[in-house]
C-alpha cells in the first residue's frame, strides 16, 4: 500500500503520464475525425512511423523543430490523402486500404531513413522540445511540475482537444461532418459535397496521426528508431471506441492509458525482482481492454462509418 500512495503521491508520476499521453491525444483526435466522418483510418500505425521519421530526419537536416512539425503534419496529410482517394473517391475496402497505408507508411519511411543514412550504426540525435515553464503557474506544489512543466507539443495536444471539441459541435463545418458520417444522403441534400467533407477530415486527421509520431522523436526521445510506435495507433483505434467519438473523452481516455503505462513502469522498479517483467508491459494493454469492454457497449457509433458513398446514393 505504501507503494502505491507514493506512486499516485509523486508529481513525477502523473507529468510522466501526461507525456505517455501526448501522442495518444493526437492519434485519437485523427482517428476520431476520420471516423466521425464515416472513414476508418487503420493507416494508423503506419502515419506514426512516418510522421515520427520525417520530422525527426526534417530537423536532423537543419529544419528546426517547428519546421520538423510541419513536414510531420505535410507527411500524415499526403498518406491521408492517398487513403481517402481510395475509399471515398473509389470506394474500396477501408480495412484493406488502412492496413496498406500502414505497411507502405512503415517500409517507406524505414527506406528512406536507411537511404538517407546508409553508413550509421546508432541513430543520430537532435536537439528536442524542451520542456517550458508557465509563469505563475509551473512554480505551484505539485500541480505546477505534473501539468505546468511540459513540452509546446503536449501543450498543443490539449489545445487541439478543446479545438476539435469546438470544430465539431459548435460551427457549421463540424455539424456537416458529424451529419456525413451519419446519415451522408441528408448533407448531400443540403447541397454539400460528401466527397469532400470526406475527403478533407482524413487529410486533417491524418496529419494529426503523424503528429503523434512526430511527438515521439521530437520530443519524448531526440532520434528515430525502429520499433519506436510500439503500437500507439492500434491503441489509439480503441481509444475512439472508448471515448465514444467525443474528443473529452478521448482526453480522458488517453490520460488513462498513460497512467496505466507510467504505473507499470514504477512498479516495475518497485516489485520487478518477484513478478516477471512481461506482466508489467502488458498491464496497460490489459487494464485498457476491461476500460474498453466496459464502455464499448454503449458506444454511439456514427452510423454511416465504413460505408461507402457515391453521388446520388440513396439508402
Amino acid at each position: 500500500m505504501d507503494v502505491l500512495l507514493d506512486i499516485f503521491g509523486s508529481a513525477n508520476f502523473w507529468a510522466a503520464a501526461i507525456r505517455i499521453a501526448t501522442p495518444l491525444i493526437f492519434g485519437v483526435l485523427g482517428a476520431l475525425i476520420c471516423e466521425r466522418a464515416g472513414v476508418l483510418n487503420l493507416g494508423i500505425e503506419g502515419i506514426f512511423v512516418a510522421g515520427a521519421m520525417a520530422g525527426w530526419l526534417a530537423v536532423y537536416l537543419g529544419a528546426g523543430l517547428w519546421g520538423g512539425v510541419l513536414v510531420a503534419l505535410l507527411t500524415g496529410a499526403v498518406f491521408g490523402l492517398l487513403h481517402a482517394v481510395l475509399t471515398v473517391i473509389l470506394g474500396l475496402s477501408q480495412h484493406v486500404s488502412g492496413i496498406g497505408i500502414t505497411l507502405l507508411a512503415t517500409s517507406l519511411s524505414y527506406f528512406t531513413y536507411r537511404t538517407a543514412l546508409p553508413t550509421v550504426t546508432s541513430p543520430p540525435r537532435i536537439n528536442p522540445f524542451q520542456p517550458i515553464n508557465i509563469p505563475g503557474l509551473s512554480d505551484l506544489p505539485f500541480v505546477g511540475p505534473a501539468l505546468f512543466q511540459q513540452t509546446p507539443l503536449t501543450f498543443l495536444a490539449v489545445i487541439l482537444v478543446a479545438l476539435v471539441a469546438f470544430v465539431l459541435y459548435r460551427t457549421p463545418l463540424g455539424l456537416a461532418i458529424r451529419a456525413v458520417g451519419d446519415n451522408p444522403a441528408s448533407v448531400e441534400a443540403q447541397g454539400l459535397s460528401v466527397r469532400g467533407l470526406r475527403i478533407g477530415a482524413v487529410v486533417a486527421g491524418s496529419a494529426l496521426m503523424a503528429l503523434g509520431g512526430a511527438f515521439l522523436t521530437m520530443s519524448a526521445f531526440d532520434a528515430f528508431f525502429f520499433g519506436m510506435v510500439n503500437g500507439r495507433g492500434w491503441i489509439c483505434i480503441a481509444l475512439v471506441v472508448f471515448a465514444s467519438w467525443q474528443p473529452g473523452k478521448a482526453l480522458l481516455g488517453a490520460l488513462l492509458f498513460g497512467a496505466f503505462d507510467a504505473f507499470q513502469i514504477r512498479l516495475q522498479a518497485e516489485i520487478g525482482q518477484v513478478v516477471p517483467g512481461q506482466v508489467f508491459l502488458m498491464l496497460p494493454y490489459l487494464l485498457s481492454i476491461v476500460a474498453l469492454v466496459l464502455v464499448a457497449r454503449r458506444a454511439d457509433y456514427p452510423r454511416a462509418l465504413l460505408q461507402p458513398w457515391f453521388k446520388g446514393q440513396r439508402h
